[in-house]
């Protein structure tokens, strides 16, 4: 599997902006400070989510980011799609010259399966993951742990 990182960040980040969305946008010293993420890889994850419509901007005072389309509509697919990640489970990146140019013997059953696993990250919303219990639950604790970090920086 070659998700990466980048890929891993991307739906984070995501995800997070969709479960505080209706606060208002969201700003990345937030979402890094919630999710242990480098600010400055965040806006790197975000230029490319707002080139592919996932997200929009606000700037100025209480700007941030927002979601594009609904949570409803945006597949893990197309975030991971939209930071030029991929899931692919081939040796050869799908490009079928696994073996001195020439497709292997397995090729075709680990190309299968990124298909199979594209096509269940296809079937997962945003909303979806935002309506689980263990994921409000853990939202919850990573807010009162962000609070704590400000109440402690302000004594």
């Amino acid at each position: 599997m070659r998700l990466t990182t980048k890929g891993r960040y991307a739906v984070t980040a995501m995800l997070d902006i969709a479960l505080h969305r209706q606060s208002g946008p969201v700003s990345v010293t937030d979402i890094a400070q919630r999710q242990g993420i480098s600010p400055s890889y965040l806006e790197q994850l975000f230029g490319r989510l707002k080139r592919a419509g996932l997200l929009k901007s606000l700037r100025g005072p209480g700007g941030g980011y927002r979601l594009g389309p609904a949570a409803e509509s945006i597949s893990i697919s197309e975030i991971i799609a939209a930071v030029g990640e991929g899931v692919d489970a081939t040796r050869c990146h799908g490009s079928a010259d696994c073996q001195d140019g020439t497709i292997c013997l397995t090729h075709d059953l680990w190309n299968d399966l990124s298909m199979e696993i594209d096509g269940f990250l296809k079937r997962v919303t945003l909303a979806s993951l935002v309506q689980r219990r263990e994921v409000q639950s853990i939202a919850l604790r990573q807010d009162r742990r962000a609070e704590e970090v400000i109440l402690s920086q302000l004594a």
